[in-house]
């Protein structure tokens, strides 16, 4: 298949091995779409850069939410308890977190979960990961707990029941196709080889041409099928059977044009195209396409909310406090440092968005706060000991000030960086038309 160059990345002398195994792949069958391209260098069993890398924390190439503080999963976990409340308490339900990291947030959320024993008793924990090598990480930092955990590598594979599930930095993660305006045609983005042999970014024509309001000639739109299809079957199973996800991720609540891939290795934006398989690649995600899959699917969405308004009705501010309490400058310091990183407008607070999706009337804690003002009393965080701080140092580790899964890359400062950067980073420039300020990947 002919393709209308874009650009071209000259790496041979860099070669990675998921690179070379690409590289043969489409001398034998053509050039890759955007979405293979992503998805290989992400998932590919031998080389793809979960399989094989360690992404989370300092060591690795970015920081998330719940790295950055474990107020975040604490907060998510007295959600998760309290939307499991207005679902009517069942004996048994599915507790489900997609894409768990390091598990970290999981941990968090079963710790914080013990103000309410019923639902530790009740749940059935299962975890979407497609990673052997992530699954081993998430069992031991989950073994302590001492509950039983299922891994499944699709959503297909949950048992039925009512559900609770959880989906941080999970959508940003799936493939999106690239499609471009190009002479009043649409045409897909594709990935081939120019005369050198190195990467090229190209145009390859599209059978349908879809309807639509006019735009400018080199207008970039994304589309992720994956993604849309997972909030599908989530939304159908709540309709079904009960139960409601929380997603957080960062993106736009309103459909939005230009491309928003990006790579980051050493918390440090990267050429997409460079070393494939040793960097992470993400894009943003486009909440308004996942509340229409949620919607025809049978489910209620709510409004989408910012991530920062989401966590200080949760209780962010006091939780900081019960935190600090009693402790040394330097720390209470490190606590603040850390909420501000999680909700401020200038880090994470406002780029990285919070949508509700449950089964049609169901109420949900903060969502709802017409019907369910009182939930989140409820749900904010008690000085009761099982909410304390995991160890006498454990507010240490509240704040890792530097990066921040907001997508973003760069090494953290000392001070946050307005500018976004870590799927949870110090951030690059921007891509056009979006209002990325990532700020240093989980």
């Amino acid at each position: 298949m002919g393709i209308a160059p874009i650009r071209s990345v000259h790496s041979r002398i860099h070669m990675t091995p998921l690179a070379k195994k690409l590289a043969a792949r489409i001398r034998a069958s053509g050039p890759l779409t955007v979405a293979e391209y992503m998805s290989a260098c992400l998932s590919d069993p031998e080389h793809g850069y979960y399989m094989r890398q360690e992404p989370f924390g300092g060591a690795g190439d970015f920081v998330t939410a719940p790295e950055v503080s474990q107020m975040f999963g604490e907060l998510v976990g007295l959600w998760s308890v309290a939307a499991w409340e207005l679902i009517g308490e069942p004996s048994e339900f599915v507790f489900a977190e997609l894409g768990p990291g390091r598990g970290t947030l999981m941990a968090d959320m079963v710790r914080t979960a013990m103000v309410k024993p019923a639902f530790l008793r009740a749940a059935r924990f299962h975890l979407i990961e497609t990673s052997p090598r992530l699954r081993e990480v998430q069992e031991q930092a989950l073994a302590p707990t001492g509950l039983t955990f299922n891994w499944h590598d699709t959503l297909e594979e949950l048992p039925v029941g009512p559900t609770v599930a959880i989906a941080n930095e999970f959508f940003d993660a799936l493939p999106v196709r690239q499609f471009q305006l190009r002479g009043g045609q649409w045409a897909e983005r594709v990935v081939g080889l120019d005369g050198n042999g190195a990467f090229e970014l190209g145009l390859a024509p599209v059978e349908h041409q879809p309807s639509g309001p006019d735009l400018p000639d080199d207008t970039v739109v994304e589309a992720s099928p994956v993604g849309g299809a997972a909030m599908a079957l989530l939304a159908a199973r709540f309709a079904s059977v009960g139960g409601a996800v929380l997603v957080v991720d960062y993106g736009s609540a309103t459909p939005g044009v230009g491309s928003t891939l990006q790579a980051v290795r050493d918390h440090k934006y990267h050429d997409p195209l460079e070393t494939p398989g040793e960097a992470d690649l993400t894009a943003h995600v486009d909440f308004s396409a996942l509340a229409r899959a949620a919607t025809e699917a049978g489910s209620e969405v709510r409004e989408i909310m910012s991530q920062g308004e989401f966590l200080i009705r949760m209780g962010l501010v006091e939780r900081a406090k019960i935190l600090g309490r009693g402790k040394e400058a330097k720390i209470r310091d490190e606590i603040a440092k850390a909420m501000e990183r999680l909700a401020s407008p200038k880090a994470m607070g406002q780029l990285f968005k919070v949508m509700a999706v449950s089964a049609p009337g169901q109420r949900l804690p903060i969502f709802d706060a017409d019907r369910s003002r009182a939930e989140p009393a409820q749900a904010k965080p008690a000085g009761s000991a099982s909410t304390e701080p995991k160890s006498a140092d454990d507010s240490q580790t509240v704040a890792r000030p530097a990066k921040v899964r907001q997508r973003s890359a760069a090494k953290t400062s000392k001070k946050p960086k307005a500018k976004r950067t870590s799927k949870r980073r110090r951030s690059p420039k921007p891509s056009p038309g979006h209002e990325k300020d990532r700020a240093t990947k989980h």
